[in-house]
């Protein structure tokens, strides 16, 4: 499948984390106004403290992880200090206000072929992969559904074929992990150009998913599969 990655884009929770996490890796951890060593100490978490979030996102790399979390308190630190189990995002995405991303209402939505090239294949699109093919189908939904202006240059990479969409959301700090949630995109690299398709449903050790050019040659179908079948990156969250 030409320029075809399936990697999931999953959209997590939008309220503040009920979990409370743990210092760990060090005695004092500065939380800071900004998502930087260079933002202001607000206070300092030991590691007795319980720790809840309200959202995540990235910022600068502490010891090679880019990803930093907004307690309750208002203030960020460092992923690498913080116990969460998880090396990806475990609440929802901060927005430009410094609070969680809003619900377009839209997500993960109606279980359709709504792509706006069927019937019309062939050439390239408007986020810069070919028409009808998985990667393009994906790129939509996350344009329409997630509300994310994505292209396949997101955030000055270029996300390519879908076997290197895994790598392109690691590189660009969107968290890619086993765990699918109804909005993500679906990832795998088998095959020679690899595949993507959009997460609808999730149940029990089961993902539905809609995709193109898998069921027919392009064309939309859906299918449900175990959730080991995918990686699963969340663009949103």
């Amino acid at each position: 499948m030409k320029l075809t990655a399936i990697i999931t884009f999953c959209v997590a929770s939008l309220a503040a984390s009920t979990n409370a996490y743990k210092i760990y890796k060090a005695d004092v951890v500065n939380c800071r106004s900004t998502p930087s060593t260079s933002g202001k100490v607000v206070r300092t978490y030991k590691p007795s403290d319980n720790i809840s979030l309200t959202c995540q996102t990235s910022g600068e790399s502490i010891k090679g992880n880019s990803l930093w979390d907004k307690t309750t308190n208002g203030c960020y630190i460092s992923d690498y200090y913080l116990k969460t189990g998880s090396n990806g995002y475990v609440a929802g995405k901060c927005g430009s206000s410094g609070g969680s991303s809003p619900s377009t209402g839209k997500i993960p939505g109606p279980i359709k072929d709504d792509y706006p090239y069927k019937g019309s294949c062939g050439g390239v699109d408007k986020w810069n992969y070919y028409k009808c093919q998985c990667t393009s189908f994906v790129a939509w939904r996350i344009n329409s559904r997630l509300g994310v202006k994505y292209t396949n240059m997101y955030k000055g990479v270029n996300w390519g074929n879908a076997k290197t969409w895994d790598e392109a959301a690691r590189g660009t700090g969107v968290a890619v992990n086993s765990k699918p949630v109804a909005g993500c995109i679906a990832q795998t690299n088998a095959g020679v150009y690899g595949h993507v398709a959009w997460v609808t449903k999730v149940s029990g050790n089961s993902v539905t998913i809609e995709e193109y050019n898998h069921g027919g040659t392009e064309k939309y179908s859906t299918r449900t599969v175990p959730k080991s079948t995918f990686n699963y990156i969340h663009i949103k969250v």
